[in-house]
C-alpha cells in the first residue's frame, strides 16, 4: 500500500477549524493508500499512521516554529510516496513547500483549503502536480493565472443530532422560539453587521442567533462594536460566542444564515453550512461567493451580500414555509451525503493520487 503524508495544521482537537477537520475526514475514509498526518506529540487518530511534528494543537494561524518543524519533517522525515499539502498558499510556505519538494523528489498535490484573497498573484507560485480547489470558485480564480485545478469538494463525516441534545442546547443558551443561526466571521466581512441589521427589521417571534468564535483580537473588537450596535438598534440578537454544543444550536435553528461580501479566511464552502444542510436546515448564502455552489443541492438559497432588507425578506419567507423548509432540509441532507461524504470524497482523491504518481 502507497503512503502519502498530509501535511497540514495538528490534527488533534479541538475540532473547531475547518482545515483541520477535513483532514480528518479524508485521512479516516482513504482505503487504497495508508494515510500519515501530522499530531501533537502523544496524540492519536484511529486507523492512520501519525507522526509527532508538533509540540502542541495549536493556534488558528501555525507559529513560525510550527511552519519550521514542518519543513524539517519534509527535508528529513520518512520517505512517502505522496505529499498532500493544505494550507493557505502564500510566497513563503510555497517557496519552501517547492524547495523541499525538488530535494525530495516526492510527488505532490495542493488543496487549496482556504483560497486567499490574492489567490491570482501567488497562483504562479504553485509547485505541486497536481491542484485541488473546493469549489468552482476558485478554479476559475485560478485558470485565470494559468494555474488547471481538479475539483472536489470538502470531505464532511455524518452528523447527528439527538433530540435530547438539542432540547439541553436550546435550554443551556435559553433559545425560546424559532430562531435564524449565523455562524460567520466578525472582523472580516460585513456577514454579522448585515445580519444584525436583518434583525433590527424583525417585528419580533424570531430571535437572531450569532455563534462566532472570535479569532484574533481584533475580532474582540469588533464584537464589541456589534453589540453596541445591537443594542442601538434595539434588535432581537443573542450573541453565543464560541460554544461546544454548535452542532445542536445548528439543528435547532429554522435557518442558518451567512450572507456576507467575503469568505476571506474561510473554505470555499464553509463546513458549517454543509452541517446545517446535513442536519435538515435550510441555508441561505451570498449570490457573490463560492459558497452559492450549494444553492443547486436544494437546501439553500442565495441573495445579494449587504442587504439586511432582502436577507430579513429571506428568513421571514423561509419561517413562514415551514412545507418549504423541510423540502429544502430534506434535499440538502441527500446532496451532503451523495456528494460530501468522506469515501465519496476519499475515491476522488485517491483516483488523483493515482493519475498523479502514473505521470511521475
Amino acid at each position: 500500500m502507497r503512503d502519502v503524508l498530509l501535511v497540514s495544521k495538528p490534527i488533534a482537537p479541538p475540532w473547531t477549524d475547518s482545515n483541520k477537520n477535513l483532514v480528518r475526514d479524508l485521512a479516516g475514509a482513504l482505503r487504497r493508500y495508508r494515510p500519515r498526518v501530522m499530531v501533537p506529540a502523544g496524540a492519536s487518530l484511529p486507523g492512520v499512521v501519525c507522526e509527532p511534528v508538533y509540540t502542541a494543537a495549536g493556534a488558528y494561524a501555525p507559529s513560525r516554529l510550527a511552519n519550521a518543524r514542518v519543513f524539517a519533517r519534509l527535508l528529513a522525515g520518512p520517505s512517502v510516496d505522496l505529499w498532500h499539502f493544505f494550507f493557505a498558499p502564500n510566497p513563503l510556505t510555497l517557496r519552501a513547500g517547492a524547495a523541499a519538494r525538488a530535494l525530495r523528489r516526492v510527488p505532490a498535490v495542493h488543496t487549496i483549503a482556504s483560497a486567499p484573497d490574492d489567490l491570482e498573484r501567488v497562483a504562479p507560485l504553485l509547485f505541486a502536480d497536481a491542484v485541488v480547489a473546493l469549489s468552482e470558485h476558485s478554479a476559475r480564480r485560478l485558470a485565470a493565472a494559468g494555474v488547471r485545478a481538479r475539483v472536489i469538494p470538502p470531505a464532511l463525516a455524518p452528523v447527528t443530532v439527538s433530540s435530547d441534545a438539542m432540547a439541553a442546547a436550546l435550554r443551556q443558551h435559553e433559545l425560546v422560539g424559532p430562531y435564524a443561526l449565523y455562524p460567520g466571521d466578525l472582523e472580516h466581512s460585513d456577514g454579522a453587521r448585515t445580519f444584525i441589521e436583518a434583525a433590527a427589521l424583525d417585528d419580533g417571534g424570531l430571535t437572531w442567533v450569532i455563534a462566532a468564535r472570535p479569532k484574533t483580537a481584533r475580532a474582540h473588537e469588533a464584537l464589541a462594536a456589534l453589540t453596541a450596535l445591537a443594542a442601538a438598534r434595539r434588535a432581537k440578537v443573542r450573541f453565543l460566542g464560541e460554544i461546544a454544543d454548535i452542532h445542536a444550536v445548528v439543528a435547532g435553528a429554522a435557518v442558518t444564515t451567512l450572507v456576507v461580501d467575503t469568505l476571506h479566511a474561510k473554505m470555499d464552502l464553509p463546513l458549517v453550512l454543509l452541517e446545517s444542510l446535513a442536519l435538515r436546515v435550510p441555508v441561505v448564502v451570498s449570490a457573490t461567493t463560492a459558497a452559492a455552489e450549494i444553492v443547486p443541492s436544494g437546501g439553500a438559497e442565495a441573495i445579494a451580500p449587504g442587504d439586511p432588507a432582502a436577507l430579513h425578506a429571506q428568513v421571514r419567507a423561509l419561517l413562514d414555509a415551514p412545507a418549504r423548509r423541510a423540502a429544502m432540509g430534506a434535499a440538502g441532507e441527500r446532496w451532503v451525503a451523495a456528494t460530501c461524504h468522506p469515501a465519496v470524497v476519499a475515491a476522488e482523491h485517491e483516483r488523483l493520487y493515482d493519475e498523479v504518481l502514473a505521470s511521475r
